[in-house]
């Protein structure tokens, strides 16, 4: 009898027991940090993506708020609500248990869902963290170290994000480059007092290359995740219909499609599988910015 089953978007186990990959867990990942082996997420918002993702070998997905711009076709990911992001992680953890089973699940804490205290942080967690998710993603350096260290301490894992924090695109001033002269001393400060609230991961959005890898080295046990930050990271991230080839506009600088030349998607997520974990991917001067 067959042990797999075929789908329009890849390959799903069916009843083997084996081979399997371990669960990543947070343990593993810092064992992956000190043997030096990259972290590979990608984004997904339903269970077949989920489960073929999970086949594939990546070993985090995010339940991204950019689900507001590639699913529900918003402008920005502000519009995104906490009952919208509990909805899709459902949705992705019931796909992982259909395919290995091992993925880390992170959900993306939306705008407005822990702005106003501490207490509504925990409360907006909770939701996604009984949807299924493993750890909880929040935006921001500075105010946002209480409220990491706030709900670390009740046992939820934490994700921050800084660099081009896309809750807060329009104060930004639009989608650019952070983290460029004097502004770098504060993202590298940000990044070291959020490690030091318990953020275990850290999304490092559209920062130069050269300043990611400098705040890599400085947090041994926050796994810097990139995304147009470079390959000097401790992992990387893209938006899975990003490096599919299809997103509803133009790719960033930082996006390779990876199903050019692929058999399908499950093939093109084992590709960016093995170019994270080599290294290949991404390439400072073609997909970041050196300052």
């Amino acid at each position: 009898m067959s042990n797999t089953g075929s789908t329009p978007y890849g390959t799903l186990p069916t009843n083997s027991p084996s081979p399997t990959r371990r669960p990543v867990s947070l343990p593993r990942l810092q064992e992956m940090r000190d043997r030096g082996e990259k972290i590979a997420m990608l984004t997904a918002y339903d269970a077949t993506f989920a489960a073929v993702a999970d086949a594939a070998g990546i070993d985090c997905i995010l339940v991204g708020d950019s689900l507001g711009m590639v699913c529900q076709g918003l402008h920005s990911t502000v519009g995104v609500s906490l009952e919208t992001m509990r909805y899709h992680t459902e949705s992705v953890t019931r796909g992982i248990r259909r395919g290995r089973g091992a993925a880390w699940v992170i959900g993306d804490l939306p705008f407005g869902s822990y702005h106003e205290s501490s207490e509504q942080a925990l409360r907006s967690a909770a939701v996604l963290m009984q949807a299924g998710a493993h750890m909880v993603k929040l935006e921001g350096g500075g105010w946002t170290t209480r409220t990491v260290q706030f709900l670390v301490e009740r046992g939820i894992p934490v994700c921050a994000h800084i660099g081009l924090t896309p809750q807060t695109v329009h104060a930004l001033g639009g989608y650019r480059v952070q983290g460029r002269d004097a502004q770098g001393t504060v993202l590298k400060q940000q990044a070291i007092e959020l490690a030091e609230a318990g953020a275990t991961m850290l999304v490092l959005e559209m920062v130069p290359a050269p300043l990611s890898a400098e705040i890599t080295q400085a947090l041994p046990t926050c796994h810097t995740i990139g995304i147009g930050a470079g390959v000097g990271t401790a992992g990387q991230v893209l938006v899975m219909h990003d490096m599919l080839g299809i997103n509803l506009g133009k790719n960033a600088k930082f996006v390779r499609n990876f199903m050019t030349g692929s058999s399908g998607v499950g093939d093109a997520i084992q590709r960016y599988v093995a170019a994270v974990k080599s290294g290949e991917f991404p390439v400072d001067t073609e997909h970041a910015w050196m300052a």
